[in-house]
């Protein structure tokens, strides 16, 4: 595999040196350089990435937006990262696959969102510029949608056949994935089967490999859509199947996600009136241990296997219509999500820790949201309440577990596991041109997320945090207040001639920010039960979720300049501070600051760049959550793209072109002893990669 990349990738990218689609001398610049960089834009309000343009550059879809301005990856493995955007991550971005918001399976986020969107099933990324809009649902940063490829409505009664179909290779891990959509369709109707296979070894780096990188995923499943005038009814049936997949920032391995989604909805007009629905229920079995992909434990009593299960259901409805000289939308929208955990040693049946047991976290909301023209301005205000409602149930151990837990237990379930909060956001997103060049963007929000049911029910000291993956073990805090975030934003779209850029300022203060402090005010000193059982799991400090109070400010942008008809540079650049406002201290795990420029030869069938990513040094950490700083570090990639006829496309790349070996800050330290990274390091970057993916269209 490696050698037919090689091959592939050197004659591609030998070619493209002399050879790429020119510049359209008569059209938008700012349209043009930026669909060849791989995104488009609603230069108001939303980005679109397409990833058939970006670089092929393995699975996982995180890194895929990580190229845009402001966003970052946190790496906790090849299908467990999370995108950070202008230094939030995990709940707190509105993620969404096609539309559809679900609960993770797994307590340490092993499966955030984007690990159930394979690169091959994607047609685009859509990524809320500022912050989401009220009609997305709550969330302190930007939203992301990812959209599966979709075999859409013909525009005759005759029944059309048509296909998306990708296949990619990488070398770094001897990976391979294929997938699309096939499928019919006529003026009313549209059938289509989806699926993607991938799988892949251990990541190589300059330093060797890193043990327990493997992964394996499979997706399949069918579309229905039925269009009578302006109706139209979709159905959709999608199953997953995630393999032994590692996650060496972790104390266990992926041993396996079952999942399975279904979505129905609905979209029509009614006498002027836009009216869409939707019903959706998604359902996750998992299961993780500490002794497939690593070193097995020295004894018996070390092995474990964590059993969790979480279960979906979420629907809304909205309508549209004309309304005090604009569009008014007013919807409703709710979730409920069932969580269980239970932590076993497969070697002793009376070892059962029900840590996390019966949990119901329920959501309701509805939402007013009016865009129209308003004193020279181009608005979009709304307004928004959710009412929360979350309830645990009965904590338990079995009869081989240490008395300590069992303490624990029966000291949670002495408490009032039902609780109950009101949250309110408001949102106004405003945009004007200047001048003809120059489009100037404004936003206000308040906007609020309430705490995750680890953080508020886990009353066992362990490593479940939701995807911090840093190796302290944590404890809920049933009292924890929602967050607030107050966000103010200022930006450019500017356009001229054959340059474009687009800055943004940033400024978020967050009222009750939920993090990890230290459990009491002496911390070493072990006098208390979650204490005591923290150090019988190696950890003396153990840290518990709380309220604190945050800003994060910062700037960042994208830009550009086409030289001539042949040449162009492109680029983007992120800057973010996290600072706590309770204490002198940085929020942890914060994005350094970064630069990424690509300069582009283009001909008529051929394209081929030359790209720098620069990375600061991030020296501001968290001195609280004893964080490492990272250096900085410079890597070179080159990739191209080759159209070898209508609907037949080819690209390669070359990842870190001279092999580098650099440290990503957001990326979690290793817990695995079978690897040529040191336990406790923070996990390198991956080694020279070459990357290849061949597209068919039809």
């Amino acid at each position: 595999m490696s050698s037919i990349l090689l091959r592939s990738a050197s004659a591609l990218a030998l070619s493209c040196l002399t050879a790429i689609p020119a510049l359209a001398q008569d059209a938008s610049p700012l349209t043009d350089i930026i669909t060849v960089s791989g995104h488009q834009l609603d230069s108001e309000r939303i980005d679109r990435l397409d990833p058939s343009t970006l670089p092929p550059s393995g699975p996982d879809a995180a890194a895929v937006i990580a190229r845009l301005p402001g966003a970052a990856v946190v790496g906790n493995g090849v299908l467990s990262s999370q995108v950070q955007y202008r230094g939030l991550s995990g709940g707190r971005i509105n993620l969404r696959i096609d539309g559809q918001s679900f609960a993770s399976g797994g307590p340490n986020l092993m499966d955030p969102p984007l690990h159930y969107a394979p690169i091959a099933l994607i047609e685009r990324i859509e990524v809320d510029r500022s912050v989401s809009p009220v009609r997305s649902g709550p969330g302190l940063a930007g939203g992301v949608n990812a959209v599966f490829k979709q075999v859409g409505f013909a525009d005759t009664e005759q029944w059309q056949t048509r296909y998306d179909l990708t296949l990619a290779g990488r070398s770094a891990d001897d990976s391979t994935a294929y997938g699309g959509v096939v499928g019919i369709a006529n003026d009313q109707f549209r059938i289509q089967l989806l699926g993607s296979q991938e799988s892949g070894d251990d990541i190589s780096w300059p330093g060797g490999t890193i043990g327990g990188s493997a992964h394996e995923r499979l997706v399949y499943g069918v579309g229905l859509g039925y269009r009578t005038g302006v109706h139209e009814v979709s159905l959709d049936l999608r199953r997953q199947e995630t393999g032994a997949t590692g996650n060496p920032p972790f104390a266990m391995d992926i041993r396996y996600f079952d999942t399975d989604f279904a979505r129905l909805g609905y979209r029509g007009d009614w006498d002027g009136v836009s009216v869409s629905a939707h019903l959706a229920m998604a359902d996750v079995a998992h299961a993780m241990n500490n002794f497939d992909l690593r070193p097995a434990p020295a004894m018996a009593s070390m092995y474990r296997e964590s059993l969790a299960t979480a279960h979906t259901v979420s629907g809304g409805a909205d309508a549209a219509f004309a309304a005090l000289g604009g569009s008014l939308r007013l919807g409703f929208d709710g979730e409920q999500a069932e969580h269980d955990l239970a932590i076993t040693n497969p070697y002793n049946a009376d070892f059962v820790l029900n840590s996390l047991s019966d949990i119901t976290m329920e959501r309701s909301g509805a939402f007013a949201e009016w865009t129209g023209a308003a004193g020279g301005w181009q608005t979009e205000l709304g307004l928004r309440a959710d009412r929360h409602r979350a309830v645990a149930g009965t904590a338990s151990v079995g009869t081989a577990v240490p008395a300590m837990p069992g303490m624990l237990a029966m000291a949670f379930n002495a408490t009032d596991r039902r609780l109950d909060d009101t949250t309110f956001d408001a949102v106004a997103r405003l945009w004007r041109p200047l001048n003809d060049a120059t489009t100037l963007r404004l936003t206000l929000a308040r906007k609020t997320r309430a705490p995750g049911y680890v953080e508020r029910f886990a009353w066992l000291p362990t490593e479940a945090s939701g995807g911090l993956a840093d190796g302290n073990t944590y404890v809920g805090d049933a009292d924890l207040s929602p967050e607030t975030a107050w966000i103010a934003e200022a930006g450019l779209d500017w356009a001229s001639g054959s340059a474009y850029a687009r800055p943004t300022l940033f400024y978020r203060s967050v009222d009750d920010f939920i993090q990890g402090v230290p459990y009491d005010a002496t911390p070493g000193v072990i006098d208390t039960p979650v204490e005591m059982v923290s150090a019988m799991n190696g950890d003396p400090t153990p840290l518990r979720f709380a309220n604190t109070d945050a800003r994060l400010y910062g700037l960042d942008m994208d830009f550009g300049v086409a030289f001539n008809a042949a040449w162009h540079l492109d680029g983007t650049a992120s800057w973010v501070r996290g600072e706590r406002r309770d204490i002198d201290d940085n929020l942890y795990r914060t994005a350094p600051p970064s630069l990424r420029v690509g300069l582009t030869r283009e001909a008529s069938a051929w394209s081929a760049t030359l790209e720098t990513l620069a990375v600061a040094r991030q020296d501001r950490v968290s001195t609280s959550n004893s964080e490492l700083e990272t250096p900085g570090y410079v890597l070179l990639n080159l990739y191209g793209s080759w159209t070898l006829r209508d609907g037949v496309s080819l690209s390669a790349g070359i990842e870190n072109l001279l092999d580098h070996s650099y440290r990503q800050h957001l990326a979690g330290y290793n817990r695995n002893a079978g690897s040529d990274v040191g336990l406790g390091e923070r996990l390198p970057g991956t080694g020279r990669s070459l990357g290849l993916r061949l597209t068919l269209r039809g």
